[in-house]
């Protein structure tokens, strides 16, 4: 006789669904949802098994025949008004999961506004307020019938003492009368119609002064100058440091004058300070609120030696702006007709300003009195009386500074009035 012996693998059923959760509700219906199980086991998922039973009673009813491979389910026909629990199982070759249920019992009546909540736009960002003022957060909402409301702040439930709650069908409103540095936090609110829900959440921050510099220190003396060192207070109000006020004052007069108004490093150096006096020096921390009530003096003063230094202002080379003459539009050859005025112009820069001579022909013109010159900024012009054909020729403009000299020409033809 042959005997055979099969070894069969070790059969494990799958873990329990995760994330079950009513969808949709109405007077007889329901609908769930839920994810598949983190662990399948040692074989495939055949499906899911959904069960239900009235609160207080453990006669656990399967909602339909079978398995259904979907993570979804609409249970039909069930009875209206009545508490419900529900459950659902995930099944393979080994058999039932443990079973995942609701959080808690479903009245099975139609929601008919599923809960919303409206955050205004101006607390979508931080809310900042100052130590004292008034909080009051009106929060919009719609759900029918009225939802069940939650607040917590960091996850914790409200002081009743420092924060108050005052709730309609329309809205939910926060309200503390003075706020303190211990209310900033993250406040949540919650609305709940049955396990159907909806959380916002609201930032609120509470500034106050800055506290006072620290260790304000004399690095260095030397001249009129003075070098200042500090550290930034401990205490930043509950908002980020701005910058800081820095204030001197002579010993003689103890009349204080600011130096920097808003100074964002924690070392400065002031100058411009007296020969001879004494000077003490204090550095206020400022925020979005304002100073510091306390400023931080410096432990020691600084004295502004007398010396028998003798100021010398500080010597410049003298910026040479000279320029050699250089013709910016040049001369224009023309034909004109005899007996009429004609003039021939140009325009010249230079620093100083050029001399300009006029040539006909390369013989200087300037003391003819046949021709007149002008100049007016820059613009030369060379006006020619009733020319006359001997008057025709090639006339030149030369520019001289002590730069350098530049020179233009063109032809002048003279027509007879009558060919």
């Amino acid at each position: 006789m042959l005997l055979i012996s099969l070894s069969l693998p070790f059969l494990s059923p799958t873990s329990e669904p995760i994330g079950l959760c009513v969808d949709d509700i109405s007077d007889t219906t329901i609908s769930l949802k839920w994810r598949t199980p983190e662990h399948l086991g040692s074989s495939e998922l055949d499906g899911y098994g959904v069960e239900y039973c009235k609160e207080g009673s453990d006669e656990w009813v399967p909602a339909f025949e079978g398995l259904t491979e979907r993570t979804s389910v609409i249970i039909r026909d069930l009875p209206t008004g009545e508490k419900m629990q529900f459950r659902v199982r995930a099944y393979n070759m080994a058999g039932p999961s443990a079973p995942t249920s609701l959080a808690q019992a479903v009245t099975i009546r139609e929601i008919m506004q599923k809960p919303k909540i409206w955050i205004p736009r101006n607390l979508r960002q931080t809310l900042i307020k100052k130590v004292e003022e008034t909080i009051n957060l009106v929060i919009p909402f719609q759900g029918k019938p009225r939802p069940v409301i939650t607040w917590s702040k960091d996850g914790e439930p409200l002081n009743p003492k420092q924060v108050s709650v005052r709730n309609s069908d329309t809205d939910t409103i926060l309200f503390i009368r003075k706020s303190e540095r211990k209310d900033s936090g993250k406040y949540e609110v919650k609305l709940q119609i049955e396990n159907v829900e909806d959380t916002a959440s609201i930032s609120i921050q509470i500034v106050d002064l800055p506290g006072s510099p620290e260790k304000l220190k004399i690095m260095d003396v030397w001249g009129f100058n003075v070098a200042l060192e500090w550290k930034p207070p401990k205490d930043n109000g509950n908002c980020e440091i701005t910058g800081y006020m820095v204030q001197k004052a002579d010993k003689k007069t103890m009349e204080w004058y600011t130096v920097y108004e808003l100074y964002r490093r924690t070392n400065c150096v002031v100058a411009d300070l007296i020969m001879g006096n004494e000077y003490i020096f204090r550095i206020y921390a400022v925020n979005m609120v304002g100073l510091s009530l306390e400023p931080c003096f410096s432990a020691d003063s600084a004295y502004i030696q007398k010396t028998g230094f003798e100021y010398k202002p500080p010597t410049y080379k003298e910026h040479d702006f000279s320029e050699a003459p250089k013709f910016t539009h040049p001369l224009v050859s023309r034909s004109v007709i005899a007996g009429y005025n004609a003039t021939l112009s140009c325009s010249v820069r230079g620093i100083p300003k050029p001399k300009v001579t006029w040539y006909k022909n390369k013989m200087d013109i300037s003391n003819e009195a046949k021709y007149r010159m002008f100049s007016k900024q820059g613009v030369l012009t060379l006006e020619i009386r009733k020319p006359c054909s001997f008057d025709g020729g090639v006339y030149m403009c030369k520019a001289v500074n002590a730069s350098g000299e530049d020179a233009v020409e063109c032809k002048l033809e003279i027509r007879r009035k009558y060919p």
